[in-house]
């Protein structure tokens, strides 16, 4: 399937419907507390190579993210926590973009259908594991480095990461500042993976800060939409949906690549 470049097309068509990406994406983010950068890489794989989604999203997923650090006098125990997870996202999203470069061509589409599908199904799954205090301190590095590989090779950062943090038992403010974090530090280290790998030009930082508008948008749309439907009901719906776009990439590289 052919891809455009959004970086030098004029393309209105192509705009529109890349701001309508991020204003879906930030909706959802609005609505459940996160999946903007999972949704804006599902979807802008389909329209230009991962690459160029991963650097379109780098500072509207920044900038979400970090005004879900707060609050801000439970931010520097949580940092502390977490630690050693950061440093090895870190470590695995550098080491990932060195080893494998940027992602582009079938493989990175099918990694991304993969991780798509395998976030899903831990969602709908319904599973729920418990790490204790000992066992996160074992776990927090590897569990960042195999997240930062996942970054690197997809441009999708929720993998292991929001399952781990899940296990760790945190209240609900407490979880969404963690993934805050976790998110935070991953965009990060995907821009600095991309700039390796001269995938990061200035003109796609310029669309990337165009983006934050609709991606901000969605997101005051998704917090008002949160008062009147069902949060579950639609996590459920935004996961299938992911689940289906997962197999749809991976089938049509593999059958029809």
């Amino acid at each position: 399937m052919p891809t455009v470049d959004l970086v030098s097309s004029t393309s209105i068509l192509l705009s529109l419907l890349t701001a309508a990406v991020f204003v879906l994406a930030g909706t959802v983010k609005g609505v459940v507390g996160l999946g903007l950068p999972t949704i804006a890489m599902a979807l802008l794989a389909l329209l230009m190579p991962p690459a160029e989604a991963a650097a379109l999203l780098v500072v509207p997923s920044l900038a979400t993210n970090v005004w879900q650090l707060q609050p801000w006098r439970t931010l520097g125990p949580m940092l502390r926590r977490l630690a050693q997870m950061q440093s090895g996202t870190c470590l695995g999203t550098l080491a990932g973009a060195w080893a494998l470069g940027a992602p582009v061509g079938a493989w990175a589409m099918v990694s991304l259908g993969a991780a798509l599908v395998a976030y899903a199904a831990w969602g709908l799954s319904g599973a729920r594991l418990v790490v204790g205090s000992q066992a996160e301190r074992r776990l927090g590095f590897p569990v960042g480095v195999a997240t930062g590989f996942v970054t690197a090779a997809t441009g999708v950062f929720v993998v292991p990461a929001v399952p781990y943090l899940q296990a760790l038992g945190f209240e609900r403010e407490e979880l969404l500042q963690a993934m805050g974090i976790s998110f935070t530090v991953s965009t990060v280290a995907l821009a600095a993976g991309l700039y390796l790998n001269a995938r990061y030009s200035g003109a796609a930082l310029s669309l990337s800060f165009v983006m934050l508008l609709p991606a901000w948008g969605g997101m005051q749309l998704g917090q008002w939409l949160r008062q009147k439907l069902s949060p579950v009901v639609f996590r459920r719906c935004f996961l299938a949906s992911l689940a289906l776009l997962g197999v749809h990439m991976m089938a049509r590289e593999l059958l029809l690549g």
